[in-house]
C-alpha cells in the first residue's frame, strides 16, 4: 500500500511541476489558465493522499471556481 501511495504522490507531483511550468511558459492566456486548473487539481490530489480532504475540496471549489468563472464569461 505504501508503494502505491508513494508512486501516486510522485505522479501527481510530476504533473503539478509540469503544469506549473506550462502556466508560466504558455503564450495563450486561456491555455495558461487551463494548466493552472490542472495544477490545482494535482495539488488537491496530493492533499487527498495526505488525508486532508477539507483542504483538497476547498482548493478545488474556491480557486478553480474563481478561475473558471471569468473564463466562462469570456466564452459567451
Amino acid at each position: 500500500m505504501l508503494e502505491l501511495t508513494l508512486s501516486l504522490f510522485y505522479a501527481f507531483a510530476a504533473i503539478l511541476v509540469f503544469a506549473a511550468l506550462r502556466v508560466i511558459t504558455a503564450r495563450n492566456p486561456v491555455h495558461a489558465v487551463l494548466y493552472l486548473v490542472l495544477s490545482f487539481f494535482s495539488a488537491a490530489a496530493i492533499w487527498l493522499l495526505l488525508r486532508a480532504e477539507f483542504l483538497a475540496i476547498t482548493l478545488v471549489l474556491v480557486y478553480v471556481g474563481a478561475v473558471m468563472v471569468p473564463i466562462y464569461r469570456d466564452w459567451e
